[in-house]
C-alpha cells in the first residue's frame, strides 16, 4: 500500500495520476499548507524538506520496513518501477524519458512555480520578477512545443512525463490563449486531460483542485502567509533536532506506529 502525503498542487497530482493509471492501491493524507499543516516535526520525519509530495510504500519490495520518498521526480520513477509500467527498461527510451522528467522537476515546474508566485501571492507587484519568470515559462512552452511536433507525448515510454500538462491550465492564463503559439502543446495538454486516470483525479472530492487554490489572485492572511512563504516556513529547517522519534535516515524507513 502507498500512503500519499498531499495537498491539491500539480506536483502532488502527479503522484496521484499515477498510481490511478497503474491501478496501484493507496490512502491518501490530505495537508491545508496554508495552515501550516506540513510543517510539524511528524511529517519531517518522513520529508526534511517539509513540501509534498511524499510517500510512504508500506509494502517495499525488499520486504523491510516501510520506506519513505520525498521529491516528486524521485517518487515517479519509484512507482514506475514499483508497478512495472511506463517507465521502459530498454536504455534509448528509458534516458529519453529520464531527461525529459529532469527537464520538467528542474525547469519547467519550478520556473511555472514561480511565475504563479509573483503573479497570484506575492503580496508587492515586482514587475522584473513577474516578468522574468514568466517570460522563461514561455520559453519552456515553446521547448516543448518543439518536443511535441515530433511525438505525441514527451516520450514514448513514461506515463509521468506527460503530467506535466496538469500545470499547465495555471501557467497558459499568465500569457491568456496560447493556443495560437502553442498548438502541440494545446492538442497534448487537452489529450492528457482527457485520460480516464486524470479525468478521476481531478473530479474525486478528495483530489479535485480547491477552488480557493486554482483563484488567479489570492490575498493570503498573515498566518497564511508564514505558513507558506514567511517565518514559519523559514524557522523548520533551522530547528536543531526532531521532536518525535522513529525515523532512521540512514535505513530510510518510518515507524507508522506514530501516525495512530
Amino acid at each position: 500500500m502507498i500512503e500519499v502525503h498531499y495537498s491539491p498542487t500539480p506536483n502532488c497530482w502527479k503522484v496521484i495520476i499515477l498510481l490511478e493509471e497503474t491501478g496501484s492501491p493507496y490512502v491518501l493524507r490530505r495537508y491545508d499548507l496554508f495552515k501550516g499543516e506540513h510543517l510539524v516535526p511528524a511529517f519531517r520525519r518522513i520529508n526534511p524538506n517539509n513540501k509534498l509530495p511524499a510517500i510512504v510504500d508500506t509494502a517495499p519490495a525488499d520486504g523491510g520496513a516501510p520506506l519513505a520518498i520525498f521529491e516528486s521526480g524521485a517518487i515517479l520513477i519509484y512507482l514506475a518501477e514499483k508497478s512495472g509500467q511506463f517507465l521502459s527498461q530498454e536504455i534509448r527510451s528509458r534516458t529519453l524519458t529520464l531527461q525529459w522528467l529532469a527537464w520538467q522537476v528542474s525547469g519547467l515546474g519550478p520556473m511555472m512555480g514561480q511565475a504563479g508566485h509573483f503573479v497570484r501571492y506575492a503580496r508587492e507587484q515586482h514587475p522584473y520578477s513577474i516578468n522574468r519568470y514568466v517570460q522563461e515559462s514561455r520559453r519552456l512552452l515553446h521547448v516543448l512545443e518543439y518536443r511535441l511536433r515530433e511525438s505525441e507525448y514527451l516520450s514514448e515510454g513514461v506515463l509521468y512525463c506527460r503530467h506535466c500538462g496538469v500545470a499547465l491550465d495555471q501557467v497558459c492564463r499568465a500569457p491568456r490563449d496560447r493556443s495560437c503559439e502553442y498548438p502541440q502543446v494545446t492538442r497534448w495538454h487537452a489529450a492528457v486531460q482527457s485520460r480516464p486516470a486524470v479525468v478521476r483525479v481531478f473530479t474525486s472530492r478528495q483530489t479535485a483542485p480547491d477552488p480557493a487554490y486554482v483563484q488567479e489572485k489570492r490575498r493570503l492572511t498573515d498566518e497564511e502567509w508564514s505558513n507558506t512563504y514567511g517565518e514559519r516556513m523559514l524557522a523548520v529547517p533551522r530547528a536543531r533536532h526532531l521532536e518525535c522519534s522513529g525515523y532512521s535516515w540512514a535505513e530510510g524507513h518510518v515507524d507508522l506506529r506514530q501516525w495512530s
